[in-house]
């Protein structure tokens, strides 16, 4: 406001004279009035009131006196790249900060043609020269000319520039910035702005304004608006609160770093939040019935209802004739706080002692949850409500235990939407596709809060896939005899029963962590990757019976959670187990990471010396131009030496050494750097 020379305006756009009350008029865009009008600054409320219609060519050098300015008069200049659907239309002109401002005002010097396109006189101009009011490091008290000095910007058509302009001095001329001038000088800018501020609409200088960050479409196709209106807010930020839900949030199992930096980052910002809205659907406000829990702010402990839900309603949750023992009116506060804050006994309700006593034991019993899976859109409002409401209702044993957010889904690698026609229901993809292929192709299409990505060609390679192995099943059953019998015993035998322990293990963790699609990486395509590798290994000596037994079995426990209907086919109608699957439990085994590290080794080893060999055997058939001919070497001429080394030497044998004194057997770690 100190270092105004000008105001702009854009020529070609449209502007009014409205009432704001019975004495003031302000010159806007009919957008900003709009949003004025629903701010209570309207003649007529929620109207505006237009006097005159205005073009922006008809305001240019209008003489205006501006609040703070050190120019007693400022005039309304050109500019061209002012958006009238930001802000009010009209813009103030500070060039010692603002790049645009700096080069808009020098392209009205330096061009006398542009002056007269526009009809601007050389004294509306020419005398405002830049006046000082912050200084910044590195910048000084000029920065915009500074800068676009650096930068080498000509014009203020540099769009591109200007914006790389803008982002090296606003931030750090806000954060860093110090006043120079007015009764804030010596503080810095984030410090005064809000002073100043508060003090111009102390003495009737200015007005508080509002409007959307960005252009908001109702569902009407009506353009929406800011409106100033009663309002209930919840003080989330409130110093002592803040760190209940801080430790809460600490002790929560998130399954995801970005997940909790989410969290955090949005720990740090809140504070208050309008929690009630006057229409729609939703829940009275206890304290005001004129308005409602907006729907971010609704629900979030709703978990602890389930708990009781099936005793309040008979078991009915569909709302059929059944009679409720229970009726809401009898469900107080203090019934509440028996149940889920640890409440003293409700004397005075109706409910029979021994229904409270059962919803009491209903809800230890369940609560806290463990999990709650949710979108990762939520994480900045609703799940951060959620565990700010659990700190404040309730005991510290029954906070949550667990977050698992995820992203949105897509189709196809496009977002889904009905209006291009990427899009399907669940039922469609069932039915086009059959349950478990579905369920495949939902696994496989991502983990984390990533967006997944569903792809039909992954669930019709799905049905390929389950099919072809029911048919090698079928296969390897009806041949059966020909199998290998006895037990394990050779070393292909030792591997590929390891990589089972290793599959078990595996997709045993990848599970529990909420990761299908590594579990359906670990559980069957490592698997059967496993299987074709033991297949090839055993050569003519064929492949153990009883493993290959086991590995059926094993296959179809651990894809059981993903494709359930063709692991229970597979177990009832090909192994011939008895009962379900689903009932069979968890496969065991222990893994043997040593001996999976030297089967890595050797076949990495195998598919090196057959490059070797390849390499061999080409190379003889070049020969040597310049020498005498060169016999022709087979395979069965070529011999390969192995060498085994039977322990390590120098710098290799020293490093070991100290890791071997570094490490603690009895918490199989290693020492902390430091020691």
């Amino acid at each position: 406001m100190y270092g105004q020379t000008n105001a702009w305006v854009l020529p070609d756009g449209k502007y009014g004279a409205f009432e704001i009350n019975e004495t003031d008029v302000f010159i806007l865009t009919e957008r900003a009035a709009l949003n004025l009008a629903y701010q209570n600054f309207s003649r007529f409320p929620q109207k505006p009131s237009c006097l005159v219609e205005l073009a922006g060519y008809d305001l240019i050098g209008l003489g205006l006196k501006s609040p703070l300015s050190f120019n007693e008069v400022i005039y309304a200049l050109p500019m061209l790249t002012i958006l009238t659907d930001k802000g009010t239309g009209i813009v103030t002109s500070v060039p010692s900060d603002a790049p645009d401002d700096y080069m808009a005002l020098h392209d009205l010097k330096v061009k006398p043609a542009f002056r007269a396109k526009y009809g601007v006189k050389d004294e509306w101009v020419m005398p405002f020269d830049i006046v000082p009011i912050i200084d910044i490091p590195e910048y000084g008290d000029r920065a915009a000319e500074k800068v676009c000095m650096d930068l080498k910007i000509k014009s203020q058509n540099e769009k591109e520039k200007l914006a790389e302009a803008k982002r090296l001095t606003y931030l750090r001329g806000f954060t860093e910035g110090t006043m120079l001038v007015g009764e804030f000088a010596g503080r810095k800018v984030q410090e005064a702005k809000p002073l100043i501020r508060a003090k111009l609409i102390e003495i009737g200088e200015a007005v508080m304004y509002s409007e959307p960050e960005k252009r908001v479409v109702s569902r009407s196709g009506d353009e929406c608006v800011v409106a100033l209106t009663d309002q209930w807010y919840i003080t989330y930020g409130e110093e002592e609160w803040k760190k209940l839900a801080e430790e809460c949030l600490s002790d929560m199992n998130l399954y995801c770093d970005e997940t909790r930096h989410g969290f955090e980052h949005t720990l740090s910002w809140l504070n208050q939040w309008a929690c009630s809205r006057s229409f729609g659907l939703g829940t009275r406000i206890p304290w005001d019935k004129d308005f409602l829990v907006e729907s971010l702010s609704d629900s979030t402990i709703y978990m602890a209802y389930y708990t009781v839900a099936h005793l309040l309603h008979n078991d009915d949750m569909y709302g059929t004739n059944k009679p409720h023992p229970i009726q809401s009116e009898q469900m107080t506060d203090e019934v509440w706080d028996f149940i889920i804050c640890g409440g003293p006994y409700p004397k005075s309700s109706t409910i029979p002692s021994s229904t409270l006593d059962k919803m009491k034991q209903e809800f230890e019993y369940w609560y806290p949850f463990d999990l709650r899976v949710s979108g990762k859109d939520l994480i900045q409002n609703h799940l951060t409500f959620s565990i700010y409401n659990h700190t404040a209702i309730m005991a510290k044993h029954h906070w949550p235990r667990g977050f698992r957010c995820n992203g949105h889904i897509m189709l196809n690698s496009e977002k889904m939407s009905k209006s291009t026609g990427n899009f399907r229901t669940i039922r469609q993809a069932i039915e086009e596709f059959s349950a478990d292929a579905t369920r495949f192709s939902l696994a496989d299409a991502g983990d984390g809060v990533d967006d997944a990505n569903f792809v039909f060609e992954t669930s019709n390679a799905a049905i390929l896939r389950l099919t072809k192995e029911i048919s090698w099943m079928e296969e390897v059953l009806a041949a059966e005899s020909s199998l290998r019998t006895g037990p394990p015993s050779t070393y292909a035998d030792q591997v590929f029963a390891n990589e089972m322990n290793i599959a078990v293990r595996m997709t045993e963790k990848n599970y529990r962590e909420y990761m299908f699609r590594e579990a359906l990486k670990t559980g069957f395509y490592d698997l059967q990757a496993a299987r074709d590798e033991y297949r090839f290994s055993c050569g003519s000596g064929g492949m153990n019976r009883d493993l290959i037994w086991h590995f059926m079995d094993v296959q179809t426990r651990l894809i059981t959670p993903i494709c359930p209907h063709y692991a229970e086919y597979v177990w009832r109608e090909l192994l011939r187990k008895d009962g379900f699957v689903v009932n069979a439990g968890w496969p065991t085994g222990s893994p043997d990471l040593t001996l999976k590290a030297a089967n890595k080794y050797l076949q990495d080893s195998i598919v090196l010396m057959r490059k070797l060999l390849q390499k061999q055997l080409l190379g003889s058939k070049k020969g040597n131009k310049k020498g005498p001919p060169v016999a022709t070497l087979t395979q069965d001429k070529i011999t390969g030496l192995i060498y085994v080394n039977e322990e390590f030497e120098g710098w290799k044998a020293e490093c070991l050494r100290i890791l071997q004194r570094k490490f603690d057997h009895k918490t199989c770690a290693f020492a902390p750097d430091g020691r």
